[in-house]
């Protein structure tokens, strides 16, 4: 895999105050890469001094092999950037505001207007080409966001908060459109946010950022399996009833090592701890000895892992030692 951000020992301080604390993280070309925080953990001074609009206290950034202190410009060329409360000419229509910045970056002005339509026909705001940004909602605001940062023809996208005041609907299509430009146009793609459920939608690879350091970095699987300590598998069934038989076959499974259940009702709940995966096993004895309704091997997703690494005290220094 190319990488095309490599941040070594980034580090940024004011004063006593320091906002981003030796960050080691490298982005590949084509991937969706979610940096995951609350916010004031760092992740916009992180993006700044990427691009060059802050220096940085210490440590090396490259951004497709360019050193933003010196080369600020030119990276600005090939990357893309959405801040969370992006600015247009309010008095001017969406298709002039995306002419505009084409001819700040040197295309043509025929070419620029031919990009420009087709963008807004991209982000879904083909019947919006000729209504002034003034009038626009948020979410229209953000798909339009969006054609402006990619009317360069950018490597890379950085999307800080993308989905910030836009409703269900809005958000899924604006994922949705960021995924697809990533998977067929190879696009990189930095999305920074603190909604969880977002970022485990679109994003290959997670970043876990508090108080200025990365905690953590992996797809959910990868987070999951680091806070799993004792390496054991849990399955949950939902049965007619743990009957003797049921209960007998599961106890004679060498990779069982213990089995709960929630008090009856009109059925019975049973948390099943093992030693591997035998989730198959567990369903065809289940099936066979009782009324099976419901099973599932249980893992942790990003709400678990957000709170276990942010929250989680000794999990948390554990899980990022492992």
């Amino acid at each position: 895999m190319e990488p095309v951000i490599e941040l070594t020992n980034l580090t940024k301080k004011y004063n006593q105050y320091t906002a981003v604390n030796g960050l080691n993280l490298t982005l590949y070309r084509g991937e969706v890469f979610g940096l995951l925080g609350p916010n004031g953990a760092g992740k916009t001074t992180t993006i700044l001094m990427m691009l060059g609009l802050t220096d940085r206290t210490s440590g090396d950034v490259k951004v497709l092999g360019l050193d933003p202190n010196y080369n600020a410009i030119e990276i600005k060329s090939k990357v893309g950037y959405m801040p969370d409360d992006i600015g247009f000419y309010e008095d001017r229509t969406a298709i002039d505001n995306l002419v505009y910045t084409a001819r700040l970056n040197g295309i043509a002005a025929k070419q620029a207007k031919q990009q420009a339509e087709l963008l807004l026909q991209r982000v879904g705001l083909e019947n919006a080409i000729n209504k002034k940004v003034g009038a626009f909602s948020r979410g229209m605001r953000q798909r339009l966001g969006l054609a402006d940062v990619l009317i360069k023809q950018p490597e890379i996208i950085i999307l800080d908060e993308p989905t910030l005041g836009i409703d269900p609907e809005g958000v899924r299509e604006l994922l949705e459109l960021i995924s697809t430009l990533s998977r067929e146009e190879k696009i990189t793609v930095l999305l920074c946010s603190h909604h969880l459920h977002q970022v485990q939608q679109v994003c290959d690879r997670v970043g876990l950022f508090v108080q200025g350091e990365l905690v953590a970095c992996g797809n959910i699987a990868q987070l999951s399996e680091a806070l799993n300590e004792e390496k054991t598998v849990t399955i949950e069934l939902e049965v007619a009833a743990l009957n003797n038989p049921l209960k007998t076959a599961l106890e004679a499974l060498e990779q069982v090592l213990s089995i709960e259940t929630a008090a009856p009702g009109s059925a019975q709940r049973v948390t099943v701890t093992c030693s591997e995966d035998i989730t198959a096993l567990v369903a065809k004895l289940a099936s066979e000895h009782s009324e099976l309704y419901m099973i599932h091997r249980q893992v942790y997703g990003l709400d678990d892992i957000y709170h276990r690494y942010f929250e989680g005290g000794e999990a948390r220094e554990a899980a990022t030692k492992a």
